[in-house]
């Protein structure tokens, strides 16, 4: 698979400041897990779907979770959008909302929405 996403050691570099110690037993290779997180994340799939390159799709999910709850992934995301100063636009992107599964037979119920014109 040649679309695959893998971080630079450069971009390795910028983020690695905010990783958690490793106790204990090392880590996976950062990098490849990282990368896959990103892959998984950026293509919609589920974390069984995510290539073998990447490692065993449990270790990804895993890390995922426990940096979350660490909140690493904000440390990281905050520390990034600092360094690019402030935007000239801002932009909202909806298209990764999920309907509830009855969402699709509120229609064929005769519940239709209400639009309001000013």
């Amino acid at each position: 698979m040649s679309d695959l996403i893998w971080l630079s050691e450069a971009q390795m570099r910028r983020i690695e400041p905010y990783f958690p110690l490793s106790h204990g037993v090392p880590r996976v290779d950062d990098r490849r897990i990282i990368s896959g997180i990103i892959f998984v994340i950026r293509n919609g799939l589920r974390w069984r779907d995510a290539p073998a390159d990447y490692g065993p799709p449990k270790t990804i999910y895993n890390r995922f979770i426990r940096w979350s709850r660490l909140g690493v992934f904000n440390r990281i995301f905050a520390a990034l959008s600092a360094q690019g100063g402030k935007p000239d636009q801002l932009m909202i992107d909806a298209t990764h909302l999920k309907a509830h599964r009855t969402a699709a037979s509120l229609l064929k119920r005769g519940c239709s929405p209400t639009y309001r014109t000013h």
